[in-house]
């Protein structure tokens, strides 16, 4: 398997300094340029380059405005930022380290000392990285954990907003879990997770669907752009691939195996509702689902009853 290269943007407003640049840094890494900095923004907002080599002083918008920018939106503000100036006073050095930058390399470069810099910054990265996404990771099922829920359904909820588009929201509870956990023991009740878990998380199949451990035995689906239709759809997949587990439950009541009831709230992000307002509709069709008597699901759109946003 052949390594991706990393991405490193440059921008320049002088054709030749990119050219100086790329000429260094082109046989190991993949290389994006712009020459203003409105493209800058642009190409990284899109690319989400590994690393970023910026001119200071350009026409329009100068390196220290791009850097802050770049600080200020979601998707860049992570990626390192290195100056690349012939300024080298010191007030113009800690006014680029308040603006976000993580280094300065100054003109007219050296390629030793620009190759010993991107590669440091590229290790740093990748390790804040790994870090992060540890971070984010149930230690026992190995799907997303909370925080990582809490964050996706964050920017979807943003971009519902933005968008008006629909946002789909799958609360998932374990049928008679305590009974299981009981008889079985909690390493079987844990490998009871571990296996639901690996089961369904390819029910739904876009990139941008989550599948998260809620806490304990309930985990959450985030569905953006899917309405309740095909909510719906995708709920029915689950429980025909937790069928399909088989996992033996004798004490269940319900079945003889492992089953799920599951709440499926639907809406378009407005003004009049929150994030928690959703999390709290789904649980509420969760709770109809088990009262309905489990193995289940109760799906609903969160948009036709107004009752539970204008409190």
């Amino acid at each position: 398997m052949v390594n991706k290269k990393e991405v490193i943007l440059i921008v320049d407003d002088i054709v030749s300094n990119i050219e100086i640049l790329n000429g260094v840094l082109g046989n190991d890494y993949e290389i994006l340029f712009a020459a203003n900095g409105k493209d800058a923004i642009d190409i990284a907002v899109k690319e989400v380059p590994d690393l970023i080599l910026l001119d200071v002083i350009m026409p329009g918008m100068d390196g220290y405005e791009v850097c802050s920018r770049l600080k200020s939106e979601e998707k860049t503000r992570d990626i390192p930022v290195i100056f690349v100036t012939a300024m080298d006073h010191e007030e113009d050095e800690s006014k680029g380290f308040n603006s976000g930058v993580v280094d300065y390399i100054t003109k007219p470069v050296r390629p030793s000392i620009v190759l010993s810099r991107v590669r440091n910054h590229l290790e740093l990265k990748r390790y804040r990285d790994s870090l992060k996404a540890l971070s984010t990771i149930d230690g026992l099922t190995g799907v997303a954990n909370r925080r990582r829920f809490d964050e996706a359904l964050n920017n979807e909820w943003r971009r519902g907003k933005r968008l008006q588009t629909t946002l789909s929201l799958l609360m998932m509870d374990i049928d008679c879990f305590k009974a299981f956990n009981d008889h079985y023991g909690h390493l079987a009740g844990d490998e009871c997770l571990c296996q639901l878990a690996k089961g369904i998380g390819g029910a739904a199949r876009r990139s941008g669907d989550l599948l998260a451990r809620y806490g304990g035995d309930e985990f959450t689906y985030l569905l953006p752009e899917t309405d309740n239709k095909a909510a719906a759809l995708i709920t029915e997949r689950i429980r025909e691939k937790v069928k399909l587990l088989n996992i033996t439950h004798a004490y269940s009541g319900i079945e003889p195996y492992v089953t799920l009831s599951i709440g499926a709230a639907t809406t378009i992000p407005s003004e009049l509702c929150t994030q928690s307002d959703l999390i709290h509709f789904a649980d509420d069709l969760l709770y109809e689902a088990k009262k309905a008597g489990r193995n289940r699901f109760v799906n609903r759109e969160m948009m036709t009853i107004t009752s539970s946003c204008l409190k």
